[in-house]
């Protein structure tokens, strides 16, 4: 088959250390070392590696925000010069960022044409009706239905991003880049945007695609690009690959299958136990149990009620019947507070606005949870705060400039550990994963698995919720599976097998049958 000519090439792009205004301060230290990198017309190009590994700083490169240190830059074979946004832009360049540029006090309508809008009279005021057919029209080529009217404020993650992608597109771009587009949808948005992507392909539109997610490769990618400490390990053709083997060693220098590290450990005491869990309309006579030394995993589609459990046991949302024992224990009122006077220690699946308080510091967020147990007479010193700290950020190997970097600032993997080190700190030994390597690279995640393995072995329980197959079950001893509030099913490690747990998650059969 003859090779299609690229649109778009870099070439040898090479880049120092560099600050907050793209600025290179020390060329000696590289993010990016002789980088070569293409995109054909109407392809999807997957662009895998690690958080750090330097993708973030070659798109930045390509939509003109940063200058490369050396090395080329074609379009069409024409070598060309990105010096700003702009030129980016003029040259069909669209990129829709992980993190949302649109403004909450306007409509959706206003946020896909700001600074565009269509104008009308002498005066050149706004035309709102041509405003709101034009919104109407980028809507419509995502299939989507979001009322133009609506405040961006008052609509959900999945919404917001379905608008970033729709502002995107009405500046009808060539080479469209999405990084991480499908972490805030559901599985049927996720397919939703992927038949955009094929519409957008047969049209001629290339797509760069970032993710973290292996098995989207397959799904909606043609060629795949692995970079690895700032320099590119290999491109490969997504229709030759047998399985993600070769990518994950191409990424983090291990197989998929060393990924999962879980000790054999026998079952200690029984750490939680809940009986006959209701709560009217979500949650539907939940039994489940974890012993120390165990991680139970929770399976099942969104909208399973995994996540409603995981904070009714926690406290954080009520039910209405039923019983939860902590360490042989009754919870006699459900509340946070019970449940950190317990030993529990939650994660949620939203660290960002849940796990973290991001404008704070590291050491202010590892202390969170332990503030009144570090007090003494009443007064809480900073030695003392910051020798937590420090003991955590040590032995979770958390990368940080100081304990005083505001960890808004830390990757997605680094926060997750700093969530877990303030659950560590208050002494927890009954943890609630919820989601706990999503938007995690693949080299991070093994760190993390690594984690959970680790305290299992010194007598810790684990309830693990995973919307990834692998992960559930490479890492559960045992799995419940969730559909509709309720528990269909139990299996346990050895017995467990990702085609059953999807038919049981999706109504196959329930347990028993």
């Amino acid at each position: 088959m003859e090779e299609r000519r690229s649109i778009l090439a870099l070439k040898n792009i090479t880049k120092g250390l560099y600050d907050i205004s793209g600025k290179t301060i020390n060329k000696n230290v590289i993010v990016l070392k002789s980088v070569n990198f293409d995109i054909r017309p109407g392809e999807v190009h997957v662009f895998l590696g690690e958080n750090g590994a330097g993708k973030s700083t070659l798109m930045k490169i390509l939509c003109g925000a940063v200058p490369a240190d050396s090395g080329s830059i074609y379009y069409n074979g024409a070598e060309v010069s990105i010096n700003n946004p702009h030129i980016a832009h003029e040259l069909g360049v669209g990129l829709v960022a992980q993190e949302f540029s649109l403004f909450p006090n306007l409509t959706v309508a206003q946020n896909i044409f700001l600074g565009r809008e269509p104008v009308k009279g002498r005066w050149g005021t706004i035309d709102q009706v041509k405003l709101a057919k034009d919104a109407a029209e980028q809507l419509a080529r995502l299939k989507i239905e979001i009322d133009i009217t609506s405040y961006v404020r008052d609509l959900t993650v999945a919404q917001q991003q379905m608008v970033e992608i729709a502002k995107a597109l009405s500046l009808n771009p060539k080479v469209l880049i999405l990084d991480e587009p499908t972490s805030a949808l559901a599985d049927d948005q996720v397919e939703q945007l992927f038949d955009v992507i094929r519409t957008l392909t047969q049209k001629g539109v290339s797509i760069i695609y970032i993710t973290h997610k292996l098995n989207e490769v397959l799904e909606i990618g043609d060629r795949v690009t692995v970079l690895r400490d700032g320099q590119t390990v290999g491109t490969e053709e997504v229709a030759q690959i047998s399985d993600m083997d070769n990518i994950v060693q191409m990424m983090v220098g291990q197989k998929l299958e060393n990924l999962f590290q879980r000790s054999s450990i026998p079952p200690g005491e029984m750490a939680i136990e809940v009986k006959s869990l209701q709560r009217k309309g979500v949650l539907e006579d939940i039994n489940l149990h974890v012993h120390c030394g165990e991680i139970v995993g929770l399976a099942g589609i969104v909208g399973a009620g995994r996540t409603e459990l995981a904070r009714a046991i926690f406290g954080a949302d009520p039910y209405d019947a039923g019983e939860i024992r902590v360490f042989g224990k009754a919870m006699k009122a459900s509340s946070p507070i019970q449940s950190i006077t317990h030993g529990i220690g939650f994660l949620p699946e939203d660290r960002a606005r849940q796990g973290i308080v991001p404008l704070c510091s590291v050491m202010e967020n590892i202390n969170h949870v332990v503030m009144l147990q570090l007090a003494w007479k009443g007064w809480i010193g900073k030695r003392r705060r910051r020798d937590v700290a420090a003991k955590y950020v040590q032995d979770l190997s958390i990368v940080v400039s100081s304990l005083q970097q505001d960890v808004r600032y830390l990757s997605g993997g680094n926060q997750q550990k700093v969530v877990l080190a303030k659950w560590l700190s208050a002494r927890s030994k009954m943890f609630i994963f919820d989601e706990p390597t999503r938007g995690i690279d693949v080299g991070v995640k093994a760190a993390i698995y690594a984690l959970m393995d680790e305290l299992t072995r010194r007598g810790a329980a684990i309830l693990m919720i995973s919307s990834e197959l692998p992960e559930i079950i490479g890492m559960s001893d045992r799995i419940y599976v969730m559909r509709e509030g309720k528990i269909v099913a139990e299996m346990k490690r050895g017995a467990i097998h990702g085609e059953e747990i999807l038919r049981y998650a999706m109504g196959g059969h329930d347990i028993g049958s």
